[in-house]
């Protein structure tokens, strides 16, 4: 069960989208290594908008994750792929459908 989240909205300096994209695909590994980041999305909005969605089921999950490798990497490219500071946004989940989950009857 996920409770918590966060989106995270970034964008990319003019001619960084695509090393930016790259950034986000070769994250994916260190997020699949966090076991209390249930689902993780990277996408793409604009040519060079990007933003980050991911769930856990709890507050500390989210902390563990916001204190992780992809943080700290992306804290450390910043300067180099984002036109401006990430806009993150805290979210509880109000309803979710995961795989593996079947609905209580």
């Amino acid at each position: 069960m996920v409770t918590t989240g966060l989106t995270v909205r970034l964008e990319a300096i003019a001619g960084k989208g695509q090393e930016l994209a790259s950034f986000l695909v070769d994250a994916l590994p260190l997020v699949e290594d966090e076991p209390e980041t249930v689902a993780w999305f990277a996408i793409r909005t604009g040519e060079s908008t990007f933003a980050i969605v991911d769930f856990f089921p709890d507050q500390a999950g989210r902390r563990a994750h916001l204190e992780g490798p992809v943080a700290a990497a992306l804290g450390q490219r910043a300067g180099e792929l984002l036109s401006e500071a990430p806009i993150l946004e805290y979210v509880d989940v109000l309803a979710a459908k995961l795989p593996g989950q079947s609905r209580p009857r």
